[in-house]
């Protein structure tokens, strides 16, 4: 099966086209599982186009045989709702805000251990797939509901519903009934608390025994949480949105976990939960008991514990500090099946891979994450390390690691990687720079046997970015030229900086859509430089916790180191430099024209942090302490008290139901300007959360930017 792309229309530009389909993401197939007798694959995509460009966003459920390739729909959001439009709970659009899910149908879905029963949710509503009979039912469940799972046997399926409450059904539709419900306003039992869905990387709140028989379930107090209002100025009858924002220096939310049997039994896990209160990871297999994974406050220590599901009683298996911070793993800590310990450690002086007390990868690499863990072997992701030889930029690679002890085999590299596996068929995604999109390919016994097809339309435009180690520190960067650019005849080129910049954020991967939107800005008139400087991920724990206490003079440091080194090799002028950015890459843009004018001309910052002490706690104390005990860390890292130092143009930009970075940001930055006299201009997006997800503010966003950027840098307007 061979993936055939949907043509563009011929007046399609880059902006309509990118804001259409979700940054190119509709259409892609996602959310890959693979059953253990590799009998079948799951997958959501969108239907098939009708002739013409893939418009629809609304993902299906679909499963491939291995065997022959065949695709087959095992659920179609369409049918199941007779026809009619979704109706989103507020908590669950608060998910899917937090996950920066922008498409519509099944966005998600979970499976018994057989990977036979699918469970999702649809308005709220609870449907089971049935992947070899192939039927499909809605179940009735109490909603509106929340991220429905099966247990393992697939004999009940557990939700937790809007209401609070941790409910479970039998598969067959009987026997509803709740297993915890809330006891006072603001507490909910089975759902992530806002912390760990945007910092954690933990988006569930609740685990299902091996047996089946039990729920390790977790329960949020949400009331210690600081309330804020978040209004609409454009709706002035609509009421303010009230949320629990837990920023720096202010109460988070009590979690508590407790097991929950099917039986009515319940019995809370007991921890140090004053000196560990956050809880990061739980991992329940059969290769083990329970094992939580819990920090303190300050996240410079954190106990692995394993829990005894009977009493609830805790051990600790392991401590760990750091002087700066530990940092959390996607796939570990986890139990192999014959019981040893699977971790991603610093301890090593690098990121490495350990198993039990077997350190199973050297310095050369930089382990990412665990994809999964087999009798025999498991699979990881991982940068070049710091003794790798190749320091090629951008390039990650999946390997097998043998659990003996044996050389970690390479299987593929690529910009960007992900893998899912059953018994011997795998399924592997992969970005590259020469081929628009992500493939989706099946693997047995390292053959290519099928190619799941994508209807993600194809750009318009073909990105041509050039590589590069730049400056002292050899900062991963990029450069883009505008399309067909001769030096001889086009001489120098203005400069637009468009990094993110910041932690969690890699923007320098060897991947053609990366730098989709990079390459229009270059074919504008722009040399476009993107930088990860120090404290983006993919390179060396050293690397990562520069920035420690230290966000502005650290990050801003090397842009302009890697602006300033690039200059000597590309057509770069050096008299004529912008910056944009967006999040992390709006307060970065922001601080240079603020701190650097003699380097940054022009800025254009988008949902920036302008006072770290608005951000939340579980990011911002990791990186910059507490604000009670580091105060003069917070002021040196926020960009208030620069305001009067403003003298160049500056573009701020910010959506008023953002409710991550919240408007106040750009508004008290505004304040501050206008207060020392400081001209600047104000762009506000109402009605538009940190996700920018509408069609018509994501394309005008992108040529409202560009006009700011050329009449600023002295370029014809456009048109």
């Amino acid at each position: 099966m061979t993936s055939d792309a949907s043509a563009t229309p011929p007046a399609d530009t880059f902006p309509r086209q990118y804001a259409r389909t979700l940054r190119y993401t509709v259409g892609l197939p996602r959310s890959f599982a693979v059953a253990p007798d590799d009998s079948r694959v799951v997958f959501l995509r969108s239907r098939p186009p009708s002739g013409g460009a893939t418009t629809d966003r609304a993902n299906l459920l679909w499963t491939l045989d291995p065997a022959t390739g065949e695709e087959r729909i095992a659920a179609d959001p369409v049918a199941l709702l007779d026809g009619g439009s979704e109706q989103l709970s507020a908590a669950e659009k608060a998910r899917r805000e937090r996950s920066r899910e922008g498409s519509a149908g099944i966005v998600g879905y979970a499976l018994d251990a057989a990977v036979r029963l699918a469970a999702f949710a649809l308005s709220g509503r609870l449907f089971a797939a049935d992947l070899v009979a192939g039927t499909v039912a809605e179940l009735p469940a109490a909603g509106p509901l929340l991220d429905p799972r099966p247990a393992p046997d697939g004999r009940h399926i557990a939700y937790p519903t809007t209401a609070g409450e941790l409910r479970v059904i039998a598969a067959d539709g009987t026997d509803d009934r709740a297993l915890a419900t809330s006891e006072a306003a603001g507490v909910t039992w089975g759902q992530a608390e806002f912390i760990a869905q945007e910092e954690m990387d933990r988006s569930r709140g609740y685990w299902w025994s091996p047996e089946g028989d039990r729920l390790l379930v977790a329960r949020v107090d949400d009331t210690p949480v600081r309330r804020w209002w978040i209004a609409d100025p454009a709706n002035p009858a609509t009421a303010p949105a009230e949320v629990g924002y837990p920023a720096a220096g202010t109460p988070n939310a009590e979690v508590t976990l407790w097991l929950l049997g099917l039986d009515g039994s319940r019995v809370e896990a007991a921890w140090d939960r004053a000196g560990y209160p956050y809880l990061a990871r739980v991992h329940w297999s059969a290769g083990g008991p329970p094992l939580l994974l819990v920090q303190a406050r300050d996240q410079r220590s954190q106990l692995l514990l394993t829990l005894d599901p009977v009493t609830g009683r805790t051990s600790t298996l392991l401590e760990e500090r750091d002087a700066v911070w530990l940092e959390l793993f996607s796939g570990a800590p986890a139990w192999t099946p014959d019981g040893r310990l699977v971790q991603i450690s610093d301890e090593p002086g690098h990121r490495a891979l350990l198993v039990g007390d077997q350190l199973l990868t050297d310095d050369a690499l930089h382990v990412r994450a665990v994809l999964s863990i087999g009798e025999r072997d498991l699979l990881c992701t991982a940068s070049p390390g710091e003794g790798a030889e190749d320091q090629t930029p951008g390039l990650a690679g999946l390997y097998r690691v043998p659990l003996d002890g044996s050389t970690p085999e390479l299987l593929r590299r690529a910009g960007a990687l992900d893998a899912v596996r059953g018994g011997e068929v795998t399924v592997l995604t992969s970005s590259v720079p020469e081929r628009p999109g992500r493939r989706a390919e099946l693997l047995r016994g390292g053959e290519e046997i099928a190619v799941i097809a994508s209807y993600a339309e194809t750009p318009v435009l073909t990105t041509r970015p050039e590589f590069r180690l730049a400056g002292a520190r050899r900062i991963p960067a990029a450069v883009l030229l505008p399309t067909g650019y001769d030096r001889a005849r086009d001489g120098l080129l203005p400069v637009l900086m468009d990094p993110y910049g910041g932690p969690h954020g890699q923007q320098v991967v060897q991947a053609h859509n990366a730098f989709l939107t990079s390459q229009w800005f270059a074919d504008q008139g722009f040399a476009v430089v993107v930088a990860d400087g120090r404290g983006t991920p993919g390179r060396s724990p050293a690397w990562e916790k520069a920035i420690a206490f230290d966000f502005a003079g650290v990050t801003l440091d090397d842009q302009v180191e890697a602006l300033h080194a690039l200059a000597g090799e590309f057509p770069l002028d050096l008299g004529r430099v912008a910056i944009r950015g967006w999040s992390y890459g709006g307060y970065l843009s922001a601080l240079a024209v603020l701190r650097r004018p003699d380097v940054f001309h022009a800025a254009v910052a988008g949902a920036p942090v302008t006072d770290w002490r608005l951000y939340d706690t579980h990011y911002t104390e990791r990186y910059l302490g507490h604000p009670a005990e580091r105060p003069e860390v917070y002021d040196a890292n926020s960009l208030i008290a620069d305001a009067p130092k403003l003298e160049r143009p500056l573009l701020l930009i910010h959506g008023l139901a953002d409710d991550n970075v919240v408007a106040a940001h750009t508004l008290r930055l505004s304040s501050a300007l206008l207060a020392a006299g400081r001209p600047h201009t104000v762009l506000p997006l109402s009605g538009v959360t940190h996700m920018t997800p509408q069609e018509q503010v994501a394309e005008n966003l992108l040529l409202l930017q560009v006009d700011f950027l050329r009449r600023q840098l002295g370029l014809p307007s456009r048109g």
